[in-house]
């Protein structure tokens, strides 16, 4: 009887808690169909002007495209070099392997305003301020660690005699890693690259000190919506992005449960074959 009242409580409580912080989230979704001139709730009139605002308005539909082209050319770089360096860091026999990997996952524990601050002096003097290079090379660094943590994860728990196995059979480092390797770490690949993704399209801090008139990120010109003028597109925004966020997690949900039965019948069928 005491176990079952503990586990209602503490169901009680992840219910309230969870509550507690999705209400301001799903606050947002019907703020952004008022019709009100100003961000208000509860909706007296509804309407979908701030929807077609932000497709209409140049300044938002420049600043969504901005923020997409970064966010993934951001994804490929970093899954591309954090792939690369926990491969380093996990099989590597390199010298200050701890003093390496402290530095790589140090823009997680810097605060970004300082990160901001140094790239902002360091953008202006070799001019990369509201360009779309010096954004993928800041938000590149940003993105790196979340791979790089996920992707060696996987990599320490891996099965390499798999790979010996491969190598044995006459396949190369580069056909053994392609066709054996990155296929059982694809979840945490594309766990990392999610996160590479969300980084640089979420990233306000750093973003500030980089855009200007020429360039400006989606999470800035949104951030300028309700500090310089209560605009409620904001609100709409949000809930696209709502949209897009939940929509993206349950294909990568999606995805991570096809891979995983697709490794379990693989291993079904090598131990048939045993």
């Amino acid at each position: 009887m005491t176990r079952i009242l503990t586990r209602l409580g503490l169901t009680v409580m992840a219910v309230l808690v969870g509550l507690m912080l999705l209400a301001p989230i799903l606050v947002i979704v019907p703020m952004s169909f008022s019709d009100s001139a100003y961000l208000a709730f509860p909706v007296e009139d509804w309407s979908t002007r701030w929807y077609q605002n932000f497709f209409e308005d140049p300044s938002w539909r420049e600043s969504t495209f901005a923020s997409l082209r970064v966010a993934v050319l951001v994804t490929l770089c970093a899954v591309v070099l954090g792939t690369a360096a926990a491969l380093g860091l996990v099989r590597g026999h390199v010298r200050w392997k701890n003093l390496i990997a402290g530095l790589v996952v140090a823009p997680l524990i810097v605060p970004y305003v300082i990160v901001g601050l140094a790239v902002y002096a360091v953008a202006l003097e070799v001019g990369l301020t509201e360009s779309t290079l010096g954004f993928v090379m800041v938000h590149t660094a940003l993105a790196v660690p979340y791979v790089v943590v996920n992707v060696a994860a996987a990599l320490a728990t891996y099965d390499q005699s798999l790979e010996h196995a491969s190598m044995s059979l006459g396949a190369n480092p580069v056909t053994t890693f392609r066709l054996v390797t990155l296929p059982i770490i694809a979840p945490s690949v594309g766990a990392g690259a999610l996160f590479a993704f969300i980084t640089s399209w979420d990233e306000v801090v750093v973003s500030l000190f980089l855009s200007g008139p020429s360039m400006t990120t989606l999470p800035v010109q949104m951030w300028s919506g309700v500090r310089v003028q209560i605009d409620p597109t904001v609100a709409a925004v949000s809930s696209l992005l709502l949209l897009v966020t939940i929509a993206t997690f349950i294909l990568v949900g999606l995805a991570r449960l096809i891979n995983s039965r697709r490794l379990k019948r693989l291993a079904r069928a090598q131990g048939s074959n045993a």
